[in-house]
Parts: structure tokens; sequence; C-alpha cells
């Protein structure tokens, strides 16, 4: 029987950020192609409810939900100690072969609501706001990627390492996109410096890990989705699908296979890239 390059089964991979709208699709991705998921999220009641519906969707235990934080490195050893002692997870040890770095903070565009925050334009942001942005999306992959990698080393796992950065880690955001008739220019809503920031930086951290890590059997890339269609309201979907070329949001199911794709043996041999999946929005 032909080998299948996108066979995960028997890996393990945790998931950061994994409460929200595609860490749970990236879960199924995983499982889907034999994998166990790790669901860990600094809202545990978001963990346990995802981790409760993938147990349920697929009718079996592969889902197990932890809270972390991935701010706090003490929160993150705990969470590793306890996915490797053999006595913690169900009376298993696991050992991770996977991570992904999802965690981010990432003001959203929602139905019925103006402004995200005033304090997101770049001149009066504070130091507070800014560091609450950093924090999440690059603080965290650095500082998990870290706790995980060193464990892969310790076990000499196979280990691939995936972070989630965005088309905003490659090209500046459209501030039109958010602008609203009637109101001053600086009340005026922006996406905020911080989140290009932190997803600009990951795509570097993405591109030296993969060179570090390359004689180590460990694999980093990172992925660059775009806008992703979750109930915008119509103004807003409106002006963005008019800057993609396919003319259109992506739905939350078509990252799946990229996924799997970046996790499997069927990249064997990408290190270090950024795959943008973004409907061709950074070729215009």
């Amino acid at each position: 029987m032909e080998n299948n390059l996108f066979d995960l089964t028997n890996k393990t991979a945790l998931i950061t950020g994994a409460g929200g709208l595609l860490g749970p699709k990236h879960a199924e991705a995983l499982i889907e192609h034999g994998a166990n998921v790790i669901i860990t999220d600094w809202h545990e009641d978001r963990a346990i409810e995802k981790a409760n519906k993938l147990n349920e969707k697929y009718d079996k235990k592969c889902a197990y939900p932890i809270h972390m934080d991935v701010t706090n490195k003490q929160s993150i050893d705990e969470v590793i100690r306890m996915i490797y002692n053999p006595f913690e997870m169900g009376g298993m040890g696991m050992k991770i072969d996977i991570l992904i770095n999802n965690a981010a903070k990432d003001p959203k565009v929602k139905k019925g609501e103006g402004n995200l925050k005033p304090d997101s334009r770049f001149e009066g942001m504070t130091m507070d706001y800014w560091n609450e942005g950093i924090d999440a999306a690059l603080n965290g992959t650095f500082l998990v990627t870290q706790a995980v990698t060193n464990k892969m080393l310790e076990n000499k796992t196979k280990g691939v390492v995936l972070n989630i950065s965005s088309d905003l880690g490659v090209i500046a955001p459209d501030q039109r996109l958010y602008r609203k008739e009637g109101i001053p220019e600086d009340q005026q809503n922006v996406k905020p410096i911080t989140y290009s920031a932190a997803k600009w930086a990951i795509i570097g951290m993405t591109k030296y890990l993969g060179v570090y890590f390359a004689q180590k059997n460990i694999r980093v890339n990172a992925l660059s989705p775009t806008g992703v269609y979750n109930n915008h309201p119509e103004e807003f979907v409106k002006k963005l699908s008019n800057i993609i070329p396919m003319g259109r949001m992506a739905n939350k199911d078509e990252y799946k296979g990229a996924i799997v794709f970046l996790c499997s043996e069927a990249s064997s041999y990408m290190n270090g890239h950024n795959l943008i999946l973004d409907g061709g929005r950074t070729v215009w």
C-alpha cells in the first residue's frame, strides 16, 4: 500500500489560542488525519467547550483541553510537565510532535459595533495597549516555542512548529476598510500597529528558527491567512472582498488542507517558509 504523506496517526499536536474561530478548525484538520490534539486557551471554558465538541464530532477521545496563558512562562511550563507526565492526560504520557502557535490578540470588526478602541490609533496608543497586542502573539509564540522545542530536542522528536501569521504580516493594513462616514479623522478606527508588528515579527522568527533547527530534525514554517468571514458587517465584507482577486473573504474551513500539509510529511522539505493563503490579496 502506498505511503500516505498526510498521515498523522500517533502524532500529538498542541494548539495555542484554540478556543477561537480557527483554532478548532486546525484541530479538526489534524484529527481527521489521525492526530490527537491538545486544546489550550487562556479561557479555560472555551478550551473545554471546543474539546468536547471535537470529541463528540469524531466519536472518540482525540481532544484534550488545558488552560494555558501563553504570556506566562510558569503556566506554559506547568502545561508541558502535565502533558509529558505519564500519570496525567488520562493516565498516559504524551509527547508533542506538532506545535501550532495560533494565539493572538486581534481586534475584530463585528456587526452592530462601532470603532474597535479609540487608543488603537498610533498617535495616542498607550504602552499598555502596545504590550497587550504584542504579548500574546509575539511573546507567546517565543515562550511556547522555546518550551516545546526544548522537549522535542530532549526526546529526539521529529518535530513540526507552525506559526500562524497573517497577510498583514506581509502587507500593511488597508485602513480604508475600517473608515466610517461622518467620523472625525482622529477618531477613525484603524487596524492597530500592534497586530502588524507581531505578525511581521512572527514571520521573521519563523525564518530564524527554521534555520536554527534545520539540523535538529525540527521544521518551522508559517501560515498567513487573510480575513475569514465571521458574521462581519456587510459594508466591511464588501470593501475587503473588493481588494481580494477571488472577490470574497475566506471561509473558516479553507485552511484545513494547508494545516495538514504543513504539519505532515507532505511538506518534509519545506522549512522556514511562509505560506500565504489570501485569495490573491497580496498579489495585487
